[in-house]
């Protein structure tokens, strides 16, 4: 099976860019995921471009032991910098957060990653950066 490539219409420096993550990441008032699920949560969440204070609720990744930096898992604050530096054109006014370690993928293929991706369309991105957890 051929893997499909696809070559950037425009440059880094003038695209709006959004990260979407299979890391769990929400702000801290969201429903957390649901770990005890053991077919996966296949619900997503919508972190606001201006987002401050994050976290994350992830069946493999416990943040309150420490270890894990987030920004490693959901890249805003470096990619804002990024933006503000010039190398990337801009980033999207929101962004989106799964969770991974999902066993029973056909709600997600069925209906959230859809509604996901036509929001991204809706929001005319030119980019995503996914960052799996």
């Amino acid at each position: 099976m051929k893997t499909p490539l696809v070559y950037p219409r425009k440059p880094l420096d003038e695209c709006r860019l959004a990260l979407v993550t299979t890391g769990g990441v929400h702000l801290p008032e969201d429903t957390r995921f649901d770990i005890d699920d053991p077919l996966g949560d296949c619900s997503y969440r919508e972190i606001p471009g201006s987002a401050g204070e994050l976290t994350w609720t992830h069946a493999y990744h416990a943040p309150d032991r420490g270890g894990t930096d987030l920004d490693s898992v959901f890249p805003l604050w470096t990619l804002r910098e990024l933006e503000a530096e010039g190398s990337l054109g801009e980033l999207n006014h929101r962004h989106f957060s799964f969770m991974g370690a999902i066993h029973d993928s056909v709600p997600l293929v069925a209906k959230t990653a859809p509604e996901v991706a036509r929001k991204l369309v809706e929001d005319r991105v030119d980019a995503v950066l996914l960052t799996p957890s």
